[in-house]
């Protein structure tokens, strides 16, 4: 099976999912996921009449959904309707079943977590920690973490303050500086770590942290002193910064003999840990 196209268990049942390369998401079937939710025999049907009961659902089907190819019961390719995580958990908001319900109970959690953080910022640095904990990653490794949201969050901050808008030409930016540092755009970053939907910082290693953190927190100082005025002045920022990582980089590789760029991802670091923590353990037994 191609590495963009599987089969996920749900329940114990199946569900048809599909890799978009370009946008880097997942998307899933919504037939599979609506039939295991509801436990309908004709789940078609039960489409129709949710959308029927929920006007705004409806109006908003075209967005929700889209077609992609995944293969049907006969085991050819056709093109049915799917959605990302977020449409998905849209539906699940209008599916009245007990499956449905924890689903509604997460979301809700999640918006009141969500809530609370805005209120009192702290509570997102600790509610980080621990999931990264829960995650099995390393205390060292999740301090450098932390500290390398709060330079991102210094650098987003630089970037409102020169009008630089969130989503496309943060993504654009955080590419420049990306290339800049390491060589590699951030898809090809995460194309050489074997990652799709992860967190590409998640799955750096500590020294790669470090020069990710050099880089942003370079671009951050660079824009404080330059001002631009314009997005491609910031382009211009961005690949300065990056380039200031660049040179460290180099010049530790040249001295150490080693590579700083690792294909490392979050699987191979903690089994990394893993090892360290045994042959520790080992040394401290009594001989």
């Amino acid at each position: 099976m191609k590495k963009d196209t599987s089969i996920k268990l749900f329940n114990q049942k199946q569900v048809r999912t599909h890799w978009d390369n370009e946008k880097e998401k997942w998307y899933f079937s919504v037939q599979d996921i609506v039939e295991i939710l509801s436990e309908s025999k004709d789940v078609k049907q039960y489409i129709k009449r949710m959308r029927t009961r929920n006007t705004e659902l409806n109006l908003n089907w075209g967005t929700i959904c889209t077609p992609v190819a995944m293969r049907a019961a006969d085991g050819k390719m056709r093109k049915i309707q799917a959605s990302d995580t977020e449409g998905i958990l849209r539906l699940v908001q209008s599916i009245p079943s007990k499956k449905a319900e924890p689903f509604k109970q997460w979301l809700a959690k999640v918006g009141s977590q969500r809530i609370d953080e805005i209120d009192d910022p702290e509570l997102a640095f600790e509610r980080a920690m621990e999931t990264y904990l829960k995650k099995g990653y390393s205390k060292d490794w999740i301090n450098q973490r932390l500290k390398s949201i709060e330079i991102r969050k210094e650098l987003t901050d630089e970037w409102d303050e020169r009008g630089v808008k969130k989503g496309m030409e943060y993504a654009i930016l955080t590419n420049e500086i990306t290339k800049a540092w390491s060589g590699f755009t951030t898809k090809e970053y995460k194309a050489f770590k074997d990652l799709k939907k992860e967190n590409l910082r998640d799955n750096m290693t500590n020294l790669e942290l470090v020069f990710n953190m050099l880089a942003e927190a370079s671009t951050t100082e660079i824009s404080k002193e330059k001002e631009p005025t314009n997005f491609n002045e910031n382009k211009d920022v961005a690949r300065e910064g990056g380039e200031v990582a660049n040179v460290a980089r180099k010049q530790l590789e040249k001295t150490t003999g080693k590579k700083i760029i690792s294909n490392q991802n979050v699987k191979s670091l903690k089994s990394e840990d893993n090892k360290k923590l045994d042959t520790k353990q080992k040394n401290q037994l009594p001989k």
